[in-house]
């Protein structure tokens, strides 16, 4: 089967099996093999490693990855591609088509079932934008067995993501990705080589996950809890989101906490760093009893 990361190889099977393709789905095909290459090279894969690809779309990255892995396995969530997968796969008897949403689906249990002959696994991806989050702090609260996760996504959620504190991009998102893994954004991608052409730019963002979180903390659970409720308004005062979420009964117990991590109430959380979130997070459960 001839490479399908062309623009007229991809038009040519979309108008073969007669597909429209959905904005719902967030299906925007690349059509570029420089990039896809790219992609490929970033998850470091060899023929004793596996990746699993989510929305593998006619199957061009899904090639790609197919020469490069021992195993892959690629979870589609709409039906109308599989005859188009069926074609542009049909030489490669290792990728393993999975219909489904990857957001219900039992990530252990896909391991488990296609993943055991091989050493390592990555997640190599084109993922949808408006899922983009959800699918990557499922992959990552999933403390699943992986080595990368390669994926393009929206460029400002790239930035999102491997952002420092004291910036505007630094969040959440920052924080959580950043406790799991080490972020690097390998390449800046136009819209025009996608089909059809998305209105925002894109980014390939290699998260190597951590063997181990860069900070210790005791309940990682209340850590995101803290962490989260920091960032709810972002214009407001580390103390008054602090409050926002624990109530003013609990002023004195917050004061003692802020004071102990020598941290002034009057910063806004986009200028901690995860430490001193773990810290805080720590602190204010001490003190809470």
């Amino acid at each position: 089967m001839n490479k399908v990361s062309t623009p007229t190889k991809t038009n040519e099977l979309l108008k073969k099996y007669d597909i429209k393709l959905k904005k719902s789905l967030g299906q925007n095909f690349l059509v570029d093999p420089n990039i896809l290459n790219n992609i490929v090279a970033a998850a470091e894969l060899d023929a004793t490693k596996g990746a699993l690809e989510i929305g593998p779309g006619i199957g061009a990255l899904t090639q790609h990855l197919a020469e490069a892995a021992g195993r892959v396995v690629a979870v589609e969530i709409d039906q109308r591609l599989f005859p188009v997968l069926k074609e542009t796969l049909a030489d490669y008897s290792h990728v393993q088509l999975i219909h489904g949403d990857i957001l219900k689906i039992d990530l252990e249990e896909l391991f488990q079932e296609h993943f055991q002959e091989v050493s390592r696994v990555s997640v190599v991806a084109n993922l949808p934008y408006y899922v983009t989050t959800p699918i990557v702090m499922k992959l990552l609260e999933a403390r699943l067995p992986l080595e990368h996760i390669v994926v393009m996504v929206q460029k400002e959620v790239a930035e999102r993501m491997g952002a420092a504190p004291g910036t505007k991009q630094y969040g959440s998102l920052s924080v959580a990705v950043q406790y799991y893994c080490e972020p690097k954004v390998v390449a800046i991608v136009p819209g025009s080589v996608f089909i059809p052409r998305p209105d925002v730019d894109s980014a390939v963002i290699r998260l190597t996950v951590r063997s181990k979180p860069p900070v210790e903390v005791k309940d990682e659970l209340f850590f995101f809890e803290v962490m989260q409720s920091c960032f709810v308004q972002r214009r407001k005062t580390l103390w008054n989101n602090l409050i926002s979420k624990f109530g003013k009964d609990h002023k004195e117990q917050l004061t003692r906490a802020l004071d102990h991590c020598n941290i002034d109430p009057s910063r806004r959380g986009e200028t901690l760093s995860i430490a001193e979130f773990a810290r805080l997070a720590e602190q204010i459960q001490e003190e809470l009893g």
